[in-house]
């Protein structure tokens, strides 16, 4: 078989690239906008230039020999040097414009970016949004995402991030549930509730809390811990939120998660004068992988998110 001209494999070497990033020849063709035929047909014609198989294919995914694996960690750097270097030549035109990726938590997506976006693609008719509804953390350079919005008490040190806006815990509850079993006026009270709570990893589920402001010329009042139960535990504050409206009990949720009900007066918010410890993060970030150069469609987006969140979930 006579020697392919490598320069003609350029585009089969940065498919087996994003096909390494997705995992599956389905989700590697959505990503590059083409049929999963064509994906195939590409990397069997790059196999068949190398003389050697480059990809393990089963039913479900793809595994790369090492071989590819060779390939793909050799070119991941040249091709995001070359991804960088375009979209720095079309940032010259000084309009945002691309593609921007995100990936964010459920809830907060659903209930807080979702319902605002239209109007950031009003003011930037060239900027395009993929947007990923995911509670795990996603390793962002891997996986092709420009920006990550996490909820945390501390982003990772090897990232750049923005601070979007504070955030704090609430615990609340129906009007009909706290009728029925009465309104606790300590935390230590919240023993004898059914409590709506966000899986953690220890065995004996526990909330933590510091009263907001001691009184005056008194020391502030030490940490209390409290162990809690409840008829459901959920790891989406949205399902939290939504179990307390039905009457469940009291949840522990995000200020996002209870924003709206608490405004319309559906949930109230109990213990107002205690703040929740480390149940949730503290801050919203915008997080993005270190580069030399960051679209100005990523930097619009994100100045848009601080202004937008600035104010924050106050009910």
């Amino acid at each position: 078989m006579k020697p392919q001209n490598i320069e003609a494999l350029w585009t089969h070497l940065h498919w087996l690239t994003v096909l390494a990033q997705q995992g599956s020849f389905t989700a590697a063709a959505l990503r590059l906008g083409v049929s999963k035929a064509a994906m195939s047909q590409r990397i069997a014609e790059l196999e068949r230039a190398a003389g050697a198989p480059l990809v393990q294919r089963t039913t479900r995914s793809v595994r790369l020999t090492e071989a590819g694996q060779r390939l793909v960690e050799d070119m991941r750097g040249p091709f995001e040097q070359i991804a960088h270097s375009f979209a720095g030549v079309r940032d010259l035109a000084g309009v945002p414009r691309g593609l921007v990726r995100v990936t964010a938590p459920v809830a907060f997506a659903r209930q807080q970016l979702v319902p605002r976006l239209a109007d950031f693609l009003r003011a930037q008719p060239e900027v395009r949004i993929e947007l990923d509804l995911s509670d795990r953390l996603s390793s962002l350079a891997m996986e092709g995402f420009d920006l990550a919005i996490r909820h945390t008490a501390a982003p990772p040190d090897t990232h750049v991030a923005w601070t979007l806006c504070e955030t704090r815990s609430v615990l609340v509850a129906s009007r009909a549930y706290l009728r029925r079993r009465g309104t606790p006026r300590e935390p230590q009270a919240l023993a004898g509730h059914d409590c709506l709570h966000y899986p953690r990893a220890q065995e004996t589920p526990t909330w933590h809390f510091e009263a907001r402001a001691p009184q005056k010329g008194k020391a502030a009042a030490p940490r209390i811990t409290v162990p809690v139960s409840g008829p459901l535990v959920a790891n989406n504050s949205e399902a939290l939120r939504d179990a307390a409206l039905g009457g469940l009990g009291i949840a522990l949720v995000p200020d996002f998660s209870a924003q709206s009900a608490l405004q319309s007066g559906k949930l109230q918010q109990v213990l107002p004068q205690w703040r929740s410890v480390g149940a949730f993060g503290e801050r919203l970030y915008a997080i993005r992988p270190y580069a030399t150069h960051v679209p100005q469609a990523v930097t619009a987006f994100v100045a848009w998110l601080r202004e937008a969140l600035a104010a924050g979930f106050a009910a």
